[in-house]
């Protein structure tokens, strides 16, 4: 879901955790589990919630991003959100309570 979110194909990914693309390829697969060091690599990298790369969705916070859970569409929209500049973000963050309050 990471590498899905961030955009990235396979070898990059890979690369940017320290493992190979067909070990990367077999943990999408479900094939097995991956290690601590690639679990904490994701967490570095990606800036992850600790919790949710090692308990997932059995964890009873089940979090990524600090959050109870994210979809997809979610996510893309906090990936851009994040790139814009402070000020654009707290203007977004107006537009949203102004839309929340109309409804």
């Amino acid at each position: 879901m990471i590498r899905k979110l961030n955009k990235i194909n396979q070898v990059d990914f890979s690369n940017r955790i320290g493992i190979s693309q067909a070990t990367l390829s077999e943990l999408e697969q479900d094939k097995y589990k991956p290690s601590v060091d690639t679990m904490l690599a994701i967490v570095e990298c990606f800036d992850v919630d600790v919790d949710w790369i090692l308990l997932g969705s059995r964890g009873s916070q089940n979090r990524a991003f600090g959050i109870r859970s994210i979809n997809e569409k979610d996510g893309n929209m906090l990936l851009h959100f994040d790139k814009l500049k402070a000020s654009d973000q707290d203007e977004i963050v107006e537009f949203i309570k102004l839309k929340i309050n109309r409804y």
